[in-house]
């Protein structure tokens, strides 16, 4: 099997591509891949690193106010699409896979027209502009949220998770909360606003030290590594001091290795995020950024606390307090977190990936 695999500009749209291109390989051994990204999105940094052969294309996106920058933007995608075309009639493809970003719009829109099988992957519950665009010409779309499905085609669409998900479910982890000067074996709580942190929940977080300080559960919070010292700058000016089972970190290298260890999450409620938390049955509060297109965060984190999987805490209602309150419901009452325990596990999809492989195998 021969896969192009296309998806770029942050890491929710890459990551899954790389987990499927891993669910590929250990059913088909000798499957060719090429990953076709961008030159301004971080896939450049991070699938050169796999091994998996890379190409990039110039594309940006458009901007949502009148700009000449969007004539450059089209002109863009036009030459972009010619130049995929060149890249795809070179590697000849059994399939064309795209998760998100602009730059996938230009190659299966490339693939579109050369009749080359195509499959989609949209990972939130809002489908993004670059998914809508190319639907009416996909063969299939996998979606990672049964409430995208009113969005597409529906004799298009087929649930099947986050790839991401499986990947996280397999994951051995023999991390220890001692490599933090913390102790295994205590309720953790994990705070993680993604790898540059948030300032939003860093500054909840920083109202929330003097309760943190008395409370029986460790408290690990990833401020991310450019907001580490203004954190720490903060907790001087406050004259707060950290406890023992506090500790503030400036970046996670192994995030689902240490995810499985902890007892509760705080995060986002990017796609991604959300499909490791639920593979793993882990209960979360999400806290959606408000900066995304679409809301889409908000209708993620929504369809997690209809099952009972999460609790939700808008930004603007987000600090100290809030917290600590949130916290508490899970890391004090036993109950209250193996329900949510439960129902997170079974919101999770930990056959996404083989999931996946049957769809594309369906179009080929």
């Amino acid at each position: 099997m021969k896969v192009v695999l296309s998806g770029g500009g942050t890491g929710g749209h890459i990551y899954p591509a790389l987990a499927l291109a891993k669910i590929i390989e250990q059913k088909e051994t000798d499957a060719e891949f090429l990953y076709i990204g961008s030159y301004r999105g971080v896939e450049k940094n991070i699938v050169p690193q796999t091994g998996i052969p890379f190409m990039q294309l110039d594309v940006q996106g458009f901007s949502r106010s009148l700009s000449a920058s969007n004539f450059k933007t089209v002109y863009l995608f036009l030459k972009a699409v010619r130049e995929a075309k060149k890249i795809l009639k070179g590697f000849q493809p059994d399939v064309v896979v795209g998760t998100g970003g602009y730059v996938s719009g230009a190659v299966l829109y490339a693939a579109q027209q050369m009749k080359i099988p195509t499959v989609i992957h949209e990972q939130n519950s809002v489908a993004g502009i670059t998914n809508k665009f190319l639907a009416r010409g996909a063969t299939k779309i996998g979606l990672g949220f049964e409430a995208a499905k009113d969005q597409f085609p529906a004799d298009k669409t087929v649930l099947i998770g986050n790839p991401r998900a499986q990947e996280v479910a397999n994951l051995q982890s023999d991390f220890s909360w001692t490599s933090y000067g913390l102790k295994d074996g205590v309720k953790t709580l994990l705070i993680f606003g993604g790898s540059q942190g948030a300032p939003a929940i860093n500054l909840a977080t920083l109202a929330a030290i003097p309760a943190f300080n008395d409370r029986p559960y460790q408290v690990v919070l990833v401020a991310g590594p450019k907001r580490i010292d203004n954190f720490n700058r903060l907790l001087a000016e406050r004259n707060l001091t950290l406890g023992d089972h506090i500790k503030v970190l400036p970046y996670i290298d192994n995030m689902p290795a240490v995810m499985k260890k902890a007892s509760v999450l705080v995060s986002r409620a990017g796609a991604t995020s959300i499909a490791e938390l639920t593979a793993l049955g882990l209960p979360a509060i999400l806290v959606p950024s408000p900066f995304v297109t679409g809301d889409h965060q908000t209708k993620n984190a929504s369809s997690l606390v209809e099952a009972g999987a999460a609790l939700s805490i808008k930004e603007p209602d987000l600090n100290g307090d809030s917290l600590v309150k949130a916290a508490d419901a899970l890391l004090l009452d036993d109950a209250q977190a193996q329900a949510m325990e439960k129902q997170s596990a079974a919101v999770g999809i930990t056959d996404a990936g083989d999931r996946f492989y049957d769809l594309i195998k369906s179009v080929i």
